[in-house]
């Protein structure tokens, strides 16, 4: 059987609107919205 493949992601550099470490993120940040990176994504999350 073949396996199924997900096409590889376009990854867009964003800068992250908390920690402020430059990360990439998998659309097109948008200008007016704030951007996470994994880690402040996960914490927000979790409140």
């Amino acid at each position: 059987m073949a396996e199924f493949e997900r096409p590889q992601r376009e990854m867009h550099k964003a800068t992250c609107a908390e920690c402020k470490n430059e990360c990439e993120v998998p659309f097109k940040p948008a200008e007016d919205r704030p951007v996470y990176c994994r880690d402040c994504f996960a914490k927000r999350r979790n409140y």
